[in-house]
């Protein structure tokens, strides 16, 4: 495949990856959403069918990695992909993710607007917030969710070890269950394997910190969030920012790692 095709598919199922997993969340937890409170089940399946939707639409240019610990398990690995083609997969991994989280706010403009304008949400205009909301706020605003993860205990061991755990349980799935296009990336064969397992990593680990694993799913939106006229909508947590990308590169590694030892 060439470096135009990689760049191309990755960006394309990156910003379906996004749209639709970063949607099932805004639908989820936005204000005037038909689907506001359906809960974690439907954002762990929604992820799920945004992880077999991506990987179909996008494995015929790019082999589907959409993730930056993929593309680097698959670099480990041996006999894998030429690290000459990581920064591309890198870089089209995060424009996808970013494009993906604007069309986000474009399809959920007005349940942004009036999530984020009600004063039982982001409180009335004079109203004396504590230093806890106030730091919280600042840390993490009230909509940072739809566009990246945060944790719910924040210890930076812990979190960083369930990125890892999360990552590893992905990535070995990925490189020993026949998902691999000609040992490059991820076949349409493995799609659907790959979206279940998605949706087990969301029901059995995501809860301590939202289950990223993957750095460009998280940074990209992470970055627009940072970037979008949004009202009210508080800091983007960059001091936790370091974890869903750190993490899942580290897990990514270990899979590729324990792959090479024992499955070759």
């Amino acid at each position: 495949m060439s470096s135009s095709d990689i760049f191309i598919g990755e960006t394309i199922g990156t910003a379906i990856l996004i749209l639709l997993g970063g949607g099932v969340v805004a639908a989820v937890v936005l204000k005037a959403s038909k689907a506001r409170n359906a809960g974690w089940l439907a954002i762990t399946f929604g992820w799920g069918f945004a992880v077999l939707t991506a990987v179909y639409t996008s494995a015929p240019l790019s082999g589907a990695h959409l993730n930056p610990a993929v593309t680097l398990s698959l670099a480990l690995k041996k006999n894998g992909i030429d690290w000459s083609d990581v920064p591309i997969y890198w870089g089209g991994q995060v424009l996808g993710a970013m494009i993906g989280a604007a069309l986000v706010w474009v399809a959920y403009y007005g349940q942004f607007h009036a999530h984020l304008t009600d004063k039982e949400i982001v409180g009335g205009p004079g109203a004396e917030a504590t230093k806890a909301v106030e730091a919280r706020e600042a840390a993490a605003g009230p909509v940072l969710g739809v566009f990246s993860t945060g944790p719910e205990i924040r210890n930076a061991v812990q979190n960083l070890a369930t990125e890892i755990i999360g990552t590893f349980v992905l990535v070995i799935a990925v490189l020993t269950q026949g998902l691999n296009d000609g040992g490059k990336g991820l076949g349409t064969l493995g799609a659907m394997i790959t979206a279940l397992v998605v949706v087990g990593i969301g029901l059995s680990l995501g809860g301590p910190t939202g289950y990223a694993i993957n750095p460009a799913r998280d940074l990209g939106p992470r970055i627009v969030h940072a970037l979008l006229p949004l009202p009210n909508k508080g800091g983007s947590d960059w001091g936790y920012a370091w974890v869903p990308v750190v993490g899942p590169l580290i897990g990514a590694a270990i899979a590729a790692g324990v792959y090479n030892v024992a499955f070759v």
